[in-house]
């Protein structure tokens, strides 16, 4: 987990992930840390079946997992819930960030072109199978309700707390969709941009190239050739401004994107190992 100061152009590792715990399995294979979401004077990141808390100095907390919890990719705080996807068992699941337990859990099932919401006790021993359909990676959630976006979705999916409906078609293989400004804003990754769709004639329409790399200074490309990563993979995304984002892709790297002015502000280089990659992005909210 880094820290990046704009401003200062400095960068500052915070949590070393090296440990013997890491899931091997699924998709992408090391699954690491993914999402992180603040609530107060807590630092909540989740790797792919455990939630830890963090104090903004990186002291641990507590940790807490679900039987369901599984393959995390992104986490969002809401109210006083915490959501967390659960790609592996095609759900959502909600932490209660005042009793600090798993207390809710929808999973998305697809019928007939259609999808339901079909919700389930988090902490039970019953519960959906692991069947992994539409690769959930990402929910956002506003006063409009809940967007959910997965490799296999079809587009962002609408939860207004009853029911599930497509709110805009997207791309196979997208990341990170949410609403934004008159549109929405995602990742598509299988054509390596960013991208922003307006609901007008298509004068603000975006289409922003994630950097590329020199093969010969990547490192594991082998790796990236078998499937397991590849460079340029646009994952992870964080909105600044109504004109400025943030956006991530592989190998380790952060974007600065103008949309407004359709130009590229900057980029930060992580790691040139492809098999290191983005994927929560926020707005650090302390000093």
């Amino acid at each position: 987990m880094y820290l990046l100061d704009l401003e200062q152009q400095s960068v500052r590792q915070a949590l070393d992930w090296n440990t013997a715990d890491i899931d091997w399995q699924g998709r992408g294979a090391d699954r690491g840390l993914r999402g992180i979401a603040f609530d107060g004077d807590r630092v909540y990141i989740a790797a792919s079946d455990e939630l830890f808390a963090y104090t903004p100095e990186f002291e641990l907390i507590g940790s807490w997992r679900s039987p369901f919890l599984k393959h995390c990719h992104e986490i969002a705080v809401w109210e006083r819930t915490l959501y967390l996807t659960s790609t592996a068992y095609d759900s959502i699941l909600g932490f209660d960030l005042d009793k600090h337990r798993f207390h809710w859990a929808m999973q998305l099932q697809t019928a007939n072109y259609r999808f339901k919401a079909a919700p389930f006790d988090p902490m039970s021993s019953e519960g959906p199978l692991m069947l992994n359909k539409l690769h959930i990676n990402s929910v956002h959630c506003s006063r409009h309700g809940m967007y959910i976006c997965g490799l296999n979705s079809g587009g962002m999916l609408h939860f207004n707390g009853t029911q599930i409906n497509m709110a805009v078609e997207l791309p196979a293989g997208t990341h990170n969709a949410q609403p934004f400004r008159d549109g929405v804003l995602f990742n598509d990754s299988q054509a390596d941009v960013l991208r922003y769709t307006g609901r007008g004639e298509g004068e603000e329409d975006r289409a922003m190239p994630v950097p590329v790399y020199d093969p010969e200074t990547l490192q594991h490309v082998e790796s990236a050739e078998e499937g397991l990563a590849r460079p340029g993979f646009a994952r992870g995304l964080c909105v600044l401004s109504d004109q400025v984002v943030a956006g991530g892709s592989s190998p380790s790297t952060i974007t600065l994107y103008d949309l407004a002015k359709n130009t590229v502000l900057g980029s930060v280089n992580l790691s040139l190992d492809v098999r290191n990659a983005v994927h929560g992005l926020e707005v650090w909210p302390y000093d």
